[in-house]
């Protein structure tokens, strides 16, 4: 058993304005996506040269952050939409006060990802393929932000992994989830994008490995109090809105696999 070490939220600050590990990790995110795009540049089928990569990532980053927040307004604050419109509207550009969506964040990409094709006239398919193997450590940082700001729980456990939080000891799902989705995740995209693939293989693969690696974690996870379980005492919102993921990415490689018989 390990103990929480009650990490400040605030990196560091300068007079008012605070800078939090939560708003770093996201730096950090794009930052490595930047740097794996560029090495991703140097394989003959890539879709992208160099000098396309800083508008791929600016588009990318508009994607997450407004696709992640809205994401969470209608997918984790319904109730409050349809019961105070208004309020709802002005809260959710209030990014500050909480609440991203990894799900938003994934449609606000692939958003992103068909705006910046269509203006350069690259494929689309090309270029999720391209894409995928850049997000895992965005992921993992985030889910390392989580861990920092006391967030996303587990359920009580006797596991030696467990944290002790509050008198109570807990599954640390956040680095589960670090670990699976972030690490792992880019280990598998990343060798397996490593040979150049059948068009979709990748993204599919992305698609397929973090809806298994969500569904499974999200048993261990506590689901948000405000919505708790959908369904008997297991199914929560994350494992429901991660499996149209794998019945697509399933979908993708099973087509590609009828079409070399």
């Amino acid at each position: 058993m390990f103990v929480y070490p009650e990490i400040n939220p605030i990196a560091f600050s300068f007079g008012p304005i605070k800078i939090a590990w939560y708003g770093l990790m996201y730096l950090l995110g794009f930052i490595a996506a930047y740097w794996l795009a560029m090495k991703r540049t140097r394989q003959h089928w890539s879709p992208l040269t160099k000098n396309q990569i800083e508008d791929l990532i600016f588009y990318s980053a508009l994607g997450v952050i407004i696709g992640g927040r809205l994401g969470y307004m209608v997918f984790y604050d319904t109730e409050s939409l349809l019961s105070d419109p208004m309020n709802w509207f002005l809260r959710a550009p209030q990014i500050w006060q909480g609440g991203m969506s990894f799900h938003g964040g994934f449609l606000g990409v692939i958003l992103a990802a068909k705006i910046f094709s269509s203006n350069l006239k690259i494929d689309f398919i090309s270029l999720i393929d391209f894409v995928a193997p850049l997000v895992p450590i965005g992921l993992g940082l985030g889910r390392l932000g989580n861990f920092i700001n006391n967030e996303l729980w587990g359920k009580q456990t006797d596991s030696p992994l467990g944290f002790l939080v509050d008198g109570v000891v807990r599954h640390p799902t956040q680095l589960y989830e670090a670990a699976l989705e972030g690490l792992i995740l880019f280990l598998i995209l990343w060798t397996y994008s490593h040979l150049e693939r059948g068009r979709g293989l990748v993204a599919a693969a992305f698609l397929f490995y973090y809806s298994i690696f969500r569904i499974f974690i999200e048993f261990f996870r506590m689901p948000d109090a405000h919505i708790g379980y959908l369904y008997s005492d297991w199914l929560t919102l994350g494992q429901l809105l991660s499996l149209p993921m794998l019945i697509l990415g399933l979908w993708i490689i099973i087509n590609h696999r009828l079409k070399e018989v």
